[in-house]
């Protein structure tokens, strides 16, 4: 996949991101690791377009726009790694009591 047109910090969260979800299912089918990639990605756009882009007057977006878009980016990626981590959590406690 081609991540250039991220930020430093966002192609190293969704190759953190591929790698996490590679190690934890086992090899994934590539058809079904874009699928689940498409589906973050468009939470994503859908989420930051709805909240931050209001003015169509122009291509461009503004100013505060654009800080929106990018915080409203940094949350989500953020927001989506805890998820992860919190139900890795949860389901390695599940697997422990299972085989204890």
């Amino acid at each position: 996949m081609d991540f250039s047109k991220l930020n430093a910090a966002e192609q190293a969260h969704m190759t953190k991101y591929i790698e996490k979800k590679q190690a934890s299912t086992g090899p994934l089918l590539p058809d079904a690791l874009m699928h689940d990639f498409m589906n973050l990605y468009a939470g994503l756009v859908e989420r930051c377009f709805t909240s931050c882009c209001s003015d169509f007057t122009s291509k461009a977006l503004s100013g505060k726009e654009e800080t929106c878009v990018m915080n409203c980016a940094d949350k989500f990626l953020k927001h989506t790694e805890r998820v992860g981590a919190r139900f890795a959590e949860h389901n390695g406690a599940c697997l422990t009591l299972l085989f204890a």
